[in-house]
């Protein structure tokens, strides 16, 4: 199992340079990758593209095999799938040149990859730093996703999961006209808005609570997730659970990146903030 703003960048070559999508020739290129976050000249190739800090340290981080999909983490995993990797939709962030060899910062965005095999799914955006001899240009016209946490938090409502049982776990967001006005309405981004859809489903939550066989033993312990009130329509309401707030859950349960979940109101005890009657 197992997931940017569009940014002005320097000049037009470079852009379409960015947004380029690419495919994964070799399969091996994945048995030992070199260290994006070890490599000055990637390091470099980020900052030269006028990527945010807070943009190149997401890609730092999610360029950690740890992240990737259960179907890429050892090597008798990546052979048995080895004819699936070409299929991955990866798009060109930056490219570089170690010791005269072209490589590229290429970004594997979970939305992006939502058919491929549900064991190679990855469940946040990964990075991974190639050689360009490994990379095929695929000719989509699509152009490679904004790079976005998700919506903003700190600043939201402390909310309490009193009926953990009451949770829509498959709820489509993108069937939800109503549900989608009421995000932009609260000043969501549409990059922001594609995270919540993309993980307020169960199949891209953790792989203790991903299906509702695996969730039931767990339910109980969703009281103890530290969440925040983000909108509410209709008898629903829309929480976020930040990595953050909750690293001492139980690893089955733990996020990778912020999840969401759709509740009944009735089933979410949320806080008065200080000043508000």
């Amino acid at each position: 199992m197992r997931f940017i703003h569009v940014l002005l960048l320097l000049c037009t070559p470079i852009l379409a340079a960015a947004q380029q999508q690419v495919s994964i020739s070799d399969p091996k290129a994945l048995d030992a990758p070199r260290s994006l976050r070890k490599s000055k000249e990637a390091k470099d190739a980020l900052v030269r593209q006028g990527l945010p800090e807070e943009h190149q340290a997401l890609i730092e981080k999610f360029s950690d095999a740890e992240t990737w999909p259960t179907g890429l983490k050892n090597d008798s995993a990546r052979r048995a799938n080895a004819p699936y990797i070409q299929n991955y939709a990866g798009f060109r962030v930056a490219s570089l040149k170690e010791d005269s060899v072209p490589f590229s910062v290429v970004m594997i965005p979970a939305a992006s990859n939502i058919h491929m095999p549900e064991e190679m799914r990855p469940l946040v955006d990964l990075y991974v730093l190639l050689p360009d001899s490994v990379l095929k240009e695929v000719n989509s016209g699509r152009s490679r996703p904004e790079i976005s946490r998700g919506p903003r938090w700190k600043n939201l409502p402390q909310a309490t999961i009193v009926k953990p049982e009451e949770i829509y776990a498959t709820y489509d967001l993108v069937d939800d006209s109503v549900a989608l006005a009421t995000l932009a309405k609260r000043g969501m981004s549409q990059p922001e808005i594609d995270a919540v859809i993309f993980r307020s489903t169960d199949r891209n939550w953790p792989d203790g609570i991903d299906s509702f066989e695996k969730r039931q033993k767990l339910l109980p312990k969703f009281t103890k997730y530290k969440a925040f009130a983000a909108a509410n329509w209709d008898d629903k309401v829309l929480l976020i659970v930040p990595v953050e707030k909750n690293k001492k859950q139980p690893a089955l349960m733990r996020p990778y990146m912020d999840l969401y979940f759709v509740y009944n109101k009735s089933a979410v005890k949320v806080k008065e903030k200080k000043g508000k009657k």
